[in-house]
């Protein structure tokens, strides 16, 4: 590490009042394929889903500026993707809870939970982190100052507003539940110096909601997390958290792309996670199988090179990528019976 990069990690880590450990890489370490390649005959047509709407849906988010909890963005943001859910005649709710943060902050979660045909038993979980980082650990310049997050948060409420919308127009006949988790990216960051991870650090809003349902005893057949996912030429590999706990889920849904001509993208390969994500605490808390749809950089083995910087706004998100994600999600949905 030359100097200057040292300096800057020293003087984050000082401003910070604290040191810790990043929010774990994903590497490409392979770990053991028990992950079978299924082709199933696909069993409906191609889904609509608008991949514009899901684009308009990332910008409003970002237009609010950066959404960390306690801010004045974070708090008409809130409110903004409650009123959205609800005008695709969803019902839905803000979750309020309270965390303290890695630097010892007091804050208020906001957990927004949409609920499609609440009557039924079988459901499908579909969740996304909608806060953004409030510092840029990653970048090389302004580390102190709130990031954009309009990959690595908005994207993934982007794309789950639209199935949220197209759900409404097909009427399914099943239940779907999505659930924007707030505080995801309030985690420890770098300081270089510690080799202890503080991984509970992270996913603040998620292992709120798994220690207090919205429901009393809810329930869903399985989860997905969709975590940056917008951008160019997107690569999604089994991730081995996802591989432990419900390999079975990864299977159906990357199989589901396959069919829609998007194995470029959902690629049948395990790629070794260390660390956390918010579908750990809905597996290991709330007891619900989920899986988790996120970026792996095929360079760097690392997440997307815009990760936890300000590059990380509107001129990363791809309209494309919205759509595979969005039309893999409705398929899987669609196809359940």
């Amino acid at each position: 590490m030359n100097n200057k990069i040292y300096f800057l990690a020293i003087t984050f880590s000082l401003l910070l009042l604290s040191c810790g450990e990043d929010k774990p890489i994903k590497n490409e370490n392979p770990i053991q394929n028990n992950i079978k390649e299924v082709v199933t005959t696909p069993k409906i047509e191609r889904p609509v889903f608008d991949k514009d709407s899901a684009y308009l849906y990332v910008k409003q988010q970002v237009d609010f500026g950066p959404r960390f909890p306690n801010n004045e963005a974070h708090g008409k943001c809130a409110i903004f993707l409650k009123e959205k859910l609800e005008s695709f005649n969803w019902n839905a709710s803000i979750q309020l809870g309270k965390a303290k943060t890695f630097n010892n902050k007091d804050i208020t979660i906001k957990n927004i939970i949409g609920e499609y045909k609440p009557e039924l038993e079988k459901r499908i979980l579909l969740f996304a982190h909608w806060d953004s980082r409030p510092f840029a650990d990653q970048a090389q310049k302004e580390l102190t100052k709130p990031i954009l997050g309009a990959n690595d948060g908005g994207s993934g409420v982007g794309v789950l507003l639209e199935v949220a919308r197209q759900v409404n127009i097909s009427q399914p006949n099943i239940g779907v539940d999505i659930i924007f988790f707030d505080a995801e990216d309030y985690g420890q960051p770098s300081s270089g110096m510690l080799t202890e991870q503080n991984s509970d650090s992270w996913c603040l809003g998620s292992q709120y909601w798994a220690k207090n349902l919205h429901k009393t005893n809810y329930k869903a057949n399985y989860g997905i997390l969709l975590d940056m996912v917008g951008s160019t030429n997107a690569y999604f590999t089994y991730e081995s958290i996802s591989v432990q706990y419900a390999p079975e889920i990864l299977q159906k849904v990357w199989s589901n792309a396959k069919n829609l001509g998007y194995g470029n993208y959902f690629v049948q390969k395990e790629t070794y996670f260390v660390g956390v994500d918010d579908h750990k605490y809905v597996n290991e808390i709330a007891g619900i199988k989920s899986i988790d749809i996120i970026h792996h950089d095929r360079i760097s083995g690392n997440f997307h090179p815009t990760w936890h910087t300000h590059d990380d706004n509107m001129d990363v998100i791809d309209k494309t990528t919205l759509g595979v994600v969005g039309e893999t999600l409705l398929y899987t949905i669609y196809n359940e019976k």
